[in-house]
């Protein structure tokens, strides 16, 4: 809180992270490397265009990477077990992320399919969405990606089965190296009755559009 001209007063609390416009304070450090990394691609810092780039690109990082501060298992806490007797496949379809590789730093960019088959609880859909989101906030893999959104399914739900399907495009392949665009990499995790199980396996596959 803040007193009436804006600035703290007495008792108020004041939270560092931030200045006085309520922007994440970027240490000097941070917008030192971002100052570098401009210069040495060919481009002049100083300029008007790219005076104030550092401290953006820093608090834009800071987001991107917000997953580092996320536990997503959280979200898979609060459970329902009144289904009416619900027995079948739960899937939440084409869900959009974004993520950057840990190799370049360049942006993933694609959709998920995440399914599972409940044993006696359900979770509500958004919390499948939320879970993915709070791994793919990171510097990322898309094989780790779709493993850990399964395994975090998996231990927390404790379901019969469960599916995970990502189709991504790679920033490191389209604007960089080999620039290909519109290729798109899909790599899925499939645990339980969904691997062990070829009837469920194919159901699943098939709901899914695969």
């Amino acid at each position: 809180m803040t007193g009436s001209s804006g600035t703290p007063g007495d008792g108020d609390l004041v939270d560092d992270r931030y200045d006085r416009d309520g922007k994440l304070v970027v240490p000097d450090h941070v917008a030192d490397a971002v100052r570098t990394l401009i210069e040495w691609a060919g481009d002049d810092p100083a300029r008007e265009g790219l005076r104030d780039t550092p401290k953006r690109v820093a608090r834009a990082w800071k987001e991107y990477c917000s997953g580092y501060a996320d536990d997503p298992s959280v979200h898979l806490s609060r459970t329902f077990e009144e289904v009416g007797g619900y027995d079948e496949i739960v899937l939440l379809r084409d869900i959009p992320f974004q993520s950057h590789c840990e190799h370049h730093m360049a942006p993933i960019t694609g959709k998920a399919s995440i399914a599972y088959l409940p044993r006696d609880r359900v979770v509500g859909i958004s919390k499948l969405a939320r879970v993915l989101n709070g791994y793919a906030r990171r510097l990322q893999v898309q094989e780790r990606l779709t493993a850990e959104v399964a395994r975090c399914i998996w231990d927390n739900l404790h379901p019969h089965g469960v599916a995970v399907v990502i189709d991504a495009q790679h920033g490191c392949m389209t604007g960089r190296g080999v620039r290909t665009p519109g290729v798109g990499m899909v790599t899925s995790r499939l645990l339980g009755c969904f691997l062990d199980d070829e009837r469920s396996r194919k159901e699943v596959l098939s709901l899914m559009g695969y």
